[in-house]
């Protein structure tokens, strides 16, 4: 058998309570320039797709490492190549980092939001985002300038749907209630850091997105690769994103290093392999909807595939709980921390 025969397509859901549909991992981008190359990345893609990965998620400012819209204008010329493409394709991408050094080139102001909103379908050569991210709350901003802008993008036809990114639950709760009181549909979506390692979003982020029908989109399923076999790969030798950022801060935390080797050894008595697992962790996970992977390779890319096409077993998921346990006694806050 084949590595094309043995992976199957990827399932999709629903977005939160909207119709759309996508499919259950969600092709990131941020690798593109600097680590991933223009060909390489349009051949990811093009592999993803014909393996039902249709929703992909990119930024304003990814390919940061080239210059800031970079990766947009990357993924601008992959529509460009082939006409229909694009109607094929669940696009989201995000707004609020800073694009330039002027004073009005970041945030969530109705200026800037509207002004990088037609930036951003330049670079990437279409008529409409299907969803349009906050990439941070700007607490500078209040929710009806926000929501203003949003507005006239949804009604111009620019944004289908807007989403958030990086939002504390209480975040969620009044961006929604903003919404609500201007007759708007509001937030989608949420797209936050969520793992093994970092079980936080269990407290307070995930309870208010299923309480107001978000979609959970979670980012960095790996913590940077620190669940990817980062301890095995560096003996080997074979470590490249592994060893760097979150996952080498993590792992200078010597009770995180035990725990990243116990689990190490745990995917190897399974017979999986550690970035399976933890992809499969992510996406068994209630209220989780499209898992965002950042693949360098077609290969991981089919890894992605496997953790979804053979889920956890529940005494596997109860031996990952033990490994990484979630915030005080789990579940949502308040009753995690009251004894």
């Amino acid at each position: 058998m084949t590595a094309e025969q043995a992976v199957a397509h990827a399932p999709h859901t629903r977005l939160g309570r909207t119709a759309l549909r996508v499919s259950r991992l969600c092709l990131g981008t941020v690798n593109f320039g600097g680590r991933v190359e223009e060909a390489d990345a349009h051949a990811l893609m093009d592999h993803a797709l014909a393996h039902g990965v249709d929703f992909v998620d990119t930024a304003d400012i990814y390919g940061w490492r080239v210059h800031r819209g970079y990766t947009e204008e990357l993924i601008g010329r992959w529509f460009a190549a082939r006409p229909g493409r694009r109607d094929e394709v669940v696009l989201a991408t995000k707004v609020g980092n800073p694009m330039g050094d002027g004073p009005n080139e970041g945030g969530l102001s109705a200026r800037h939001v509207v002004a990088a909103c037609e930036a951003s379908l330049r670079r990437l050569g279409t008529d409409w985002i299907d969803l349009y991210q906050m990439h941070h709350v700007d607490r500078a901003a209040g929710w009806d300038e926000v929501w203003q802008a949003m507005e006239l993008l949804v009604q111009q036809g620019k944004v289908r749907y807007v989403g958030s990114s990086n939002f504390a639950g209480w975040d969620l709760a009044s961006a929604q209630e903003a919404a609500r009181a201007r007759h708007f549909l509001g937030l989608v979506s949420e797209q936050c850091v969520y793992n093994l390692v970092t079980r936080h979003p269990e407290l307070e982020v995930l309870p208010a997105a299923g309480a107001y029908g978000l979609a959970v989109l979670p980012w960095s399923p790996l913590h940077g690769g620190l669940l990817g076999g980062v301890l095995r790969k560096t003996a080997e030798g074979g470590a490249v994103k592994s060893a760097q950022g979150r996952a080498a801060a993590a792992l200078a935390d010597p009770g995180c290093r035990a725990a990243v080797e116990k689990y190490e050894g745990f995917c190897a008595e399974i017979g999986r392999d550690p970035a399976e697992v933890g992809l499969a962790w992510v996406a068994s996970r209630p209220g989780v909807t499209s898992t965002v992977i950042g693949p360098r390779t077609p290969e991981h890319t089919e890894g992605a595939l496997r953790a979804l096409e053979t889920p956890l077993r529940e005494d596997e998921l109860a031996r990952l709980d033990e490994l990484f346990p979630p915030v005080g006694r789990g579940g949502p806050a308040p009753d995690a921390w009251l004894s």
